[in-house]
C-alpha cells in the first residue's frame, strides 16, 4: 500500500475563528488582496480589522463562478496595488478564484496557459502568494484542495487549475459564517458535500486516511443536513454540515471524485446550473448505474461494498441495502427541493455532447468502474 495526503499547511477550525485572520495576515505580508463575493458586506470586519493592523486591504470581488476573464482582472488588480498575500473570504467560487489569482501573481502568464482540457496544461512551478482560504459556506471544501475550478463561458465548460502548490496556506473554517445562507444555497452547497464524501470513498484512488474522513463526513451530513436547511441558526447542524464539507474537500483532493463531478462540470458549463444542485440530482442515479456496472462486470470491486456502508452510514440503520442507500438520496433531494436538470434547461439532444467531455474529465479518473457511453446517458436521463 502507497498513498499520499496534502493538504493545506494549517487548517484552523471552529466558531469565532475567523476573528485569527488579522494575526495570521500580518505574519505574511503587508498589503493584501481580499477577494469577496457578490456581498462585500460579509468581509467588512475582516477588511476593518487588517486595516486597523496597519495592512494595505483591497478588494476584488468574484459575483459568481470564477472566469478566466475574472481571474487575469483579480491578477491586474493584484499587481496595480502591489499586493503580496491573497485572503478570500466566500463560497467555492470565491475560494477557487482566490487559488488561480494567487497562482498567477507568482507564475506569470495566463490561466489558459495552465489549465487542462482546453488550455496548455503546463505545470505550476512557483509556489502560489501566500493565501488564507475563508468559506462561507459548507460544500465545495475548496479551502484544502489541490485544484481551482474555473469556468470558460467561450468553451461552455469548467475545468481545473491543478497544483499541490496552490493549495491555501491556511484554511479557517469558522461555522458561524454559515448561518447567513439561505435554504436554496444550504441544499446546493449540503449536496456537493455529500457527494464529495460519497465518491472519494468508492473511487479506485481512496485511502484509509481518506475513507476515515469520509464515513466520518456522511454520519454528520446525512444527520444535520436537513436541519440546516430547516433551521439556518440551527448551530450543531452548521457546525457538523462545516465539518462535512471540510472532510470532504480533504478526501476529493486526496482520493479523487467520480461520474458524478466529471458530468457535474460538464453541465454547469453549458447550463449554468448550480453546482450543488446538480451533483445532488445526479447522485442517486449515478449510484445505481455504478452498483448495477460493478456487479455484472467486476463483481469483486471492493467498491460494492462501500455503497452498501455509505447506505448504513446515511440511513442509520445496521441492515440498510444499497437499494435503501439510494432511495434515502432521492428522498433527501425531495425534501431540499433540489429540482430535475431539465429545470435548467438540459435537453436529450445535449447529452452525446456532454457524455463525451465528461468522459475526458479528470474527475472521471475517480470512478470505481469505467462507465460507458450508454451508463453515462442513462445517468443524464434519470436526472432530468
Amino acid at each position: 500500500m502507497r498513498f499520499e495526503f496534502a493538504t493545506s499547511d494549517r487548517i484552523i477550525f471552529g466558531p469565532g475563528t475567523v476573528a485569527e485572520v488579522e494575526a495570521l495576515a500580518v505574519s505574511m505580508g503587508s498589503r493584501v488582496l481580499v477577494v469577496t463575493g457578490s456581498r462585500d458586506a460579509r468581509a467588512e470586519p475582516v477588511l476593518s480589522a487588517l486595516r486597523k493592523a496597519g495592512l494595505v486591504a483591497v478588494t476584488f470581488s468574484i459575483p459568481e463562478e470564477p472566469t478566466l476573464e475574472l481571474v487575469r482582472e483579480g491578477v491586474e488588480r493584484a499587481e496595480a496595488e502591489d499586493c503580496d498575500t491573497v485572503i478570500g473570504i466566500g463560497g467555492g467560487s470565491v475560494i477557487d478564484g482566490g487559488k488561480a489569482i494567487a497562482a498567477l501573481m507568482t507564475n506569470g502568464g495566463s490561466p489558459l496557459d495552465y489549465l487542462e482540457v482546453i488550455g496548455r496544461g503546463a505545470p505550476i512551478t512557483m509556489p502560489a502568494a501566500p493565501y488564507i482560504a475563508v468559506p462561507t459556506t459548507a460544500g465545495t471544501g475548496a479551502e484544502v484542495t489541490r485544484n481551482a475550478v474555473l469556468a470558460s463561458p467561450e468553451h461552455q465548460v469548467k475545468v481545473s487549475l491543478r497544483s499541490p502548490l496552490i493549495v491555501p496556506d491556511v484554511a479557517i473554517v469558522d461555522p458561524l459564517l454559515t448561518h447567513s445562507m439561505p435554504p436554496e444555497i444550504t441544499a446546493s452547497t449540503g449536496m456537493d458535500a455529500l457527494s464529495q464524501l460519497i465518491e472519494p470513498y468508492v473511487s479506485r484512488m481512496s485511502n484509509p486516511l481518506t475513507d476515515a474522513l469520509c464515513r466520518e463526513g456522511l454520519i454528520r451530513a446525512a444527520r444535520s443536513l436537513q436541519s440546516a436547511y430547516d433551521d439556518g441558526d440551527h448551530a450543531v447542524a452548521r457546525l457538523d454540515m462545516s465539518l462535512a464539507s471540510l472532510f470532504g474537500g480533504l478526501a476529493l483532493a486526496n482520493a479523487k471524485l467520480g461520474a458524478v463531478h466529471g458530468l457535474a462540470g460538464v453541465l454547469g458549463g453549458m447550463t449554468g446550473a448550480p453546482h450543488g444542485a446538480v451533483c445532488g440530482r445526479l447522485l442517486p442515479p449515478a449510484a445505481q448505474v455504478n452498483v448495477r456496472a460493478l456487479q455484472d462486470r467486476d463483481p469483486e470491486n471492493p467498491a460494492l461494498t462501500r455503497y452498501a456502508e455509505i447506505a448504513v452510514l446515511v440511513t442509520g440503520s445496521s441492515d440498510a441495502t444499497t437499494e435503501q442507500g439510494v432511495s434515502w438520496l432521492e428522498a433527501l433531494c425531495g425534501a431540499l427541493e433540489i429540482p430535475g436538470l431539465a429545470a435548467y434547461g438540459l435537453e436529450e439532444a445535449q447529452f452525446a455532447e456532454i457524455i463525451e467531455k465528461a468522459q475526458a474529465s479528470s474527475s472521471m479518473k475517480g470512478n470505481p468502474i469505467n462507465l460507458n457511453d450508454e451508463e453515462l446517458a442513462e445517468i443524464l436521463t434519470q436526472a432530468l
